[in-house]
């Protein structure tokens, strides 16, 4: 009773301080990200060839994704490719940050300054991405600050053929086969397929895997792709069967055997606008102490006294800053002549559009074509991907007014100088509609998005937008009569597109569910 007094009377008891320290163990907290640029001479870590090649490319600032995350990535491999700070394994990092907040350079530049003194070429970099378009986008920026270092990045998406993909990978010697890539860029499926079919393709010392829309690609999980590299990049043996000097094991629990010889880490970045809070989607990654960087914004809070107060909240999802928002509540009908209204009435340029699907892109594509006055283009999976590449360049050179896309197709792709998002159809999920408007103000520019939403989908949309903490997004209401002057030539464009279609073969199968409003 004397010993324990706290415990008898039941009050806390209050242990003394202690001089422990806990090896290996960190900060648990996550970081808020602020809205602030920071210059580039500012963020500790940086090599001077990189802020040199930063400079010539006309980055002075980074955002503030850029600025934690940078000198998060250099710490974890302060220490070589072998082992993380204090000889520990390094923490897998998971970032979560608005649309063109720059997550692409927060993990170009850590890991091409890790890389710099490497002297074999080995695979010790693979960033797996969704879309053919995103990779080919990701791969140019490894090519611009890679540029007369030594290192070698590939790109294997499918663009080129598999032969052609396995001579950029591997090249047979009398020793054995020679990796010709440190960094590789790919999409899931044909990293899969580069596993299992290409002869020397090697990932044992892969150090650094980077998930880029991690929360589409957990989504993707099915492909079994993820295990598949982990498989490789644990493997205990090379090709000739002979033991490696550095062999990995699968990470378990630190035990003296497992400390009696190095190893190199397998660090894993997750980077997405929206990454998914599903513990049982997370577990599928099996990541190690993930470190979130998270962005946050400010708000005001109203004490007792009346004094305000300012405060950060985390938001669940974070949009660009620079963006309005705006919906129009309308009915089925009078969809498309709001959409002419918007681009002839209103003088819309460089305009985004989505719909909910394929058909329904290619669909109001072929209406506003026949309708005219109207420089459009389709963004879909149905087009090759060089007739992709040529419509998005010919976008960004303002040669093209309005460009209709789905979401699977525009996910995550810089499209430079998008002015305006048209949600034509309003997105069903919050995570859709986070990544559709986060195509404008990018980079710290301004932009504008639309959403047009039906009176029965109103409720449901304006909650689902609530519950993801998102501000307030302003009603736009848009009166009959402002239609009415486009009703008379939306008529001969419906007549021009029937006939179109059942002249053509390749569109024969196409509805034609557009309809005249009545005002």
């Amino acid at each position: 009773k004397d010993e324990l007094p706290g415990a008898t009377s039941g009050e806390e008891a209050t242990p003394p301080p202690s001089s422990l320290v806990v090896l290996g163990d960190y900060d648990r907290k996550p970081v808020h990200l602020t809205k602030n640029l920071i210059p580039v001479g500012d963020v500790p870590g940086i090599h001077p060839k990189l802020l040199k090649k930063l400079q010539m490319n006309g980055i002075e600032s980074f955002f503030p994704v850029q600025a934690e995350v940078i000198p998060a990535v250099l710490q974890s491999a302060s220490n070589g490719y072998l082992m993380g700070q204090g000889g520990y394994r390094p923490k897998d990092i998971c970032v979560s940050a608005p649309t063109g907040s720059g997550k692409t350079l927060s993990f170009v530049i850590p890991i091409v300054q890790v890389l710099l003194d490497r002297v074999v070429c080995q695979v010790r970099a693979l960033v797996v991405l969704p879309t053919k378009e995103l990779a080919q986008q990701v791969s140019k920026v490894f090519n611009i600050y890679t540029d007369g270092t030594g290192l070698k990045v590939v790109s294997i998406t499918g663009q080129k053929s598999f032969a052609k993909e396995q001579e950029m990978l591997v090249q047979k010697k009398v020793t054995g086969y020679c990796s010709l890539a440190d960094i590789i860029v790919a999409t899931p499926g044909r990293l899969a397929d580069h596993i299992s079919k290409t002869p020397g393709f090697n990932l044992t010392q892969l150090r650094f895997l980077i998930i880029d829309e991690a929360d589409r690609m957990i989504d993707d999980m099915h492909q079994n792709w993820l295990n598949q590299v982990v498989k490789a990049a644990f493997q205990a043996e090379n090709d000739s069967g002979s033991s490696m000097l550095f062999q990995r094991t699968k990470p378990g629990p630190v035990t003296a055997a497992s400390c009696c010889y190095p190893q190199i880490p397998l660090q894993k970045l997750l980077f997405s606008a929206t990454l998914t809070q599903d513990p049982e989607k997370l577990q599928q990654l099996g990541l190690f102490q993930p470190r979130l960087f998270t962005s946050v914004y400010s708000e005001k809070k109203t004490l007792r006294n009346g004094t305000e107060i300012e405060q950060d909240a985390e938001e669940k999802y974070t949009l660009p800053e620079g963006l309005s928002q705006c919906y129009v509540p309308c009915n089925l009908n009078s969809k498309p002549l709001l959409l002419l209204h918007f681009m002839l009435t209103m003088k819309f340029t460089r305009v985004l559009c989505f719909t909910n699907s394929r058909e329904a892109s290619h669909r109001l594509f072929l209406l506003i074509q026949a309708f005219g006055g109207i420089t459009v283009a389709e963004f879909s999976s149905r087009l090759p991907p060089s007739e992709r590449q040529r419509t998005i360049k010919e976008f960004e050179q303002g040669k093209i007014q309005l460009l209709i896309s789905t979401d699977a197709t525009a996910r995550g792709i810089d499209i430079k100088g998008v002015n305006c998002v048209i949600n034509y159809d309003a997105p069903q999920f919050i995570r859709t509609y986070i990544h559709r408007v986060g195509r404008t103000a990018r980079a710290g520019n301004v932009g504008l998005a639309f959403s047009m939403v039906l009176r029965i989908q109103e409720r449901r949309f304006l909650r689902m937008l609530k519950d993801a903490g998102i501000p307030d997004i302003q009603k736009h209401l848009v009166k009959g009569k402002l239609l009415t002057p486009l009703v008379q030539q939306y008529e001969e464009a419906l007549s021009k597109l029937e006939k179109t279609v059942k002249a053509s073969k390749q569109n024969a199968e196409i509805e034609l569910p557009f309809v005249i409003p009545e005002f």
